[in-house]
């Protein structure tokens, strides 16, 4: 939501007005160590919480700290705060530019589609699947290595049958955006020996 609103020069609740809850992760947008919140009328509210609890794995009596953590950590970086959300969106700027860049048949985005920090790679013939570049994006072979001189891990999410979803956060800075971007040109070219 906020990233979203970033991108767009709104303020959030006109985004979310249309929406009978909201929800938004603390650790993400604020480098709150952990934490979410859920908005919304009681009425909605209610069902969404009482499954959490009902959820194997969810925390059962949560403390205040969560919430509080997120209030801390607004409290100390105020001002900087917008920036933190506007951060992840102009990192991806970075990779956007990057793979029309490659000129690669392996992959292509759209330029237009990229909103707020999230992209979406479209994987363009019958191999590699998604799933399978995903995979050479997070391994480190010792050719990589020998090649590029560095060993860099790219975590992205197979979306579908033939999309890629990468998502910035604002631990993500420029120089990891172009150590990304260079992960997939190496990989490509890998992919088309």
């Amino acid at each position: 939501l906020m990233n979203a609103a970033v991108a767009q020069g709104v303020e959030p609740a006109q985004i979310a007005q249309h929406c009978d809850s909201v929800s938004l992760c603390f650790s993400k947008g604020l480098g709150a160590p952990a934490g979410a919140v859920l908005a919304g009328s009681r009425r909605t509210r209610r069902p969404r919480c009482a499954g959490t609890t009902t959820t194997p794995g969810a925390l059962r009596k949560v403390p205040p700290g969560p919430g509080c953590a997120g209030m801390y950590r607004h409290a100390r970086r105020c001002p900087a705060v917008l920036g933190a959300w506007h951060h992840p969106w102009m990192a991806t700027l970075g990779l956007q530019a990057g793979i029309p860049a490659l000129d690669s048949p392996l992959c292509s985005i759209s330029p237009a589609a990229v909103e707020t920090n999230i992209v979406m790679v479209n994987v363009q013939g019958a191999w590699p699947s998604p799933a399978e570049l995903c995979a050479r994006l997070r391994a480190v072979s010792e050719e990589e290595e020998a090649e590029t001189g560095q060993a860099v891990s790219v975590l992205l999410l197979p979306w579908s049958a033939r999309t890629l979803r990468a998502v910035w956060h604002r631990d993500i800075s420029a120089r990891d955006t172009e150590l990304a971007r260079r992960k997939l040109e190496f990989v490509a070219r890998k992919c088309q020996e």
